[in-house]
């Protein structure tokens, strides 16, 4: 005969799930405020390489993505040497002016969106882990689908194996570190391209993507290139004040 209260004891003691170790609000600020000090530094720029060309292909893969989602095509896409990249894609016409303005409008905000989705992944291990699993892999399955310049075939795959080894081999402590600094790092990459934003023109490759959104809906480069640039600082604040969220 079992002893009494013994039915109920695994409720009782049912274990939560496993938390990821989390860097704290401090160093992230410290660690957002040192990479935009190394933007103005001579040098910096090498130092913040990988994650430039990171945020590159977030900003690409974000106009082509969203050309697919308005039932297009996403034709190719090249990332060079310099941290540039180029999306070639086609849109439905029967989207009129608004497709053209969205796919424009998902390059410069696609870096803080996939941003914002890491840090709140950071909530769990088992959900970092697996962000981690699963960004690195679309890292790959990118290069063999739509990346057409040599740089991009070998620096896309590059980075696609660091973030896979990190998800499979690296201790639990640092997978939350590599989340969330990713998160950030994509979220803050906004504040590297100000210039770009708030520029019509892209020079050779023709209007800038603020520039088109004005093409399309009117209002003037300015604004879009400083609305973006707000809604990147408001999605970086909320998604780190969700994850670091009492429970």
């Amino acid at each position: 005969m079992r002893e009494p209260g013994k039915d109920f004891e695994p409720l009782l003691a049912k274990e939560a799930p496993p938390q990821v170790e989390r860097m704290g609000l401090t160093w992230l600020t410290g660690a957002a405020i040192a990479t935009i000090l190394l933007w103005q530094v001579p040098g910096g720029d090498y130092i913040l390489y990988p994650f430039t060309i990171l945020a590159t292909w977030f900003h690409e893969m974000g106009h082509g993505l969203m050309a697919l989602i308005l039932g297009g095509q996403f034709q190719k896409l090249q990332i060079f040497s310099s941290g540039s990249g180029v999306a070639t894609y086609g849109i439905s016409r029967s989207w009129g002016t608004i497709g053209p303005a969205l796919v424009a409008a998902a390059g410069p905000m696609g870096p803080p969106l996939a941003g914002a989705a890491l840090i709140l992944a950071s909530r769990s291990f088992k959900a970092a882990s697996l962000s981690l699993k699963i960004l690195g892999s679309f890292l790959l399955l990118s290069t063999v689908i739509w990346v057409r310049s040599l740089f991009g075939l070998v620096a896309i795959p590059l980075l696609g194996l660091i973030i896979l080894g990190i998800s499979l081999k690296a201790p639990r402590w640092m997978q939350g570190f590599a989340i969330q600094f990713l998160g950030v790092q994509a979220c803050i990459s906004t504040y590297h391209q100000l210039n770009y934003l708030f520029s019509y023109s892209a020079g050779p490759l023709g209007l800038s993507d603020t520039g088109q959104m004005q093409q399309y809906l009117f209002l003037p480069y300015w604004f879009w290139g400083g609305l973006m640039a707000i809604a990147s600082l408001v999605i970086l604040v909320q998604s780190l004040r969700i994850a670091y969220r009492s429970e």
